[in-house]
């Protein structure tokens, strides 16, 4: 099988864009902060344009690994075009997020955190570094984002 050719760098960052905006699901690992194994669950989101909007169980590993760390990696799309995203978390409680994001949170997933009996948390996930790559052709050059902004296209 032979690969399509590389995309160029504004390619890749229009398309993973496009992928934040549309994919409603993520894998998203987190650690304990005192090294503990890490963990990986699916979780819905929601994209803002600056940041990515998550929910979980405010007692489950992700949760409390969020809170105490302030950090997350999510994995956004298939094997072979894949959006990694580092970034930052803040948790939001479900009093404090504004009516309207939560609105959009519950139509885009479909998941509603605030008609639950177990206590949810929201976390903004703030992306510091984002790759995106399809084949082996594009490792090179899949880094779109550093420290928070957007590199340069080639």
């Amino acid at each position: 099988m032979t690969p399509p050719p590389a995309r160029t760098a504004e390619q890749r960052k229009k398309d993973t864009l496009h992928r934040l905006d549309h994919d409603v699901d993520a894998w998203v690992a987190t650690a304990a902060p005192d090294g503990g194994a890490p963990y990986l669950v699916p979780l819905s989101f929601v994209w803002d344009g600056s940041c990515l909007l998550i929910a979980t169980a405010a007692d489950s590993p992700t949760g409390r690994n969020l809170v105490a760390t302030g950090r997350a990696r999510l994995g956004i799309g298939p094997t072979r075009d894949v959006v990694l995203v580092d970034g930052t978390v803040r948790a939001v409680t479900p009093e404090d997020l504004p009516e309207e994001d939560a609105e959009v949170f519950a139509g885009k997933t479909g998941f509603d955190p605030r008609r639950l009996a177990a206590r949810y948390l929201y976390f903004r996930v703030f992306p510091e570094r984002i790759q995106a790559w399809r084949e082996e052709n594009e490792l090179r050059g899949r880094e779109l984002m550093r420290d928070g902004r957007w590199l340069p296209a080639d």
